[in-house]
């Protein structure tokens, strides 16, 4: 199924949840990221058991330090 990811379009396997896809974009170090599907925030405790639908539209965003 296709989904778009940071304005990328990915094509993933259907039944996909989204914390693998966020591994996927960054590996194991998910420390400060925020996540939003559509345009809603999922807390990082739901990444496991929310699947990823056709043509939803994710959002990866990491904190970074500076100033």
């Amino acid at each position: 199924m296709t989904i778009s990811v940071n304005n990328q379009t990915l094509e993933v396997a259907a039944q996909s949840m989204l914390s693998n896809i966020v591994f996927h974009q960054l590996g194991e170090n998910s420390k400060g990221i925020a996540v939003a599907v559509n345009g809603q925030v999922i807390p990082k405790d739901s990444w496991q058991e929310t699947p990823v639908s056709e043509n939803d539209d994710i959002l990866i965003i990491k904190a970074t330090q500076g100033g």
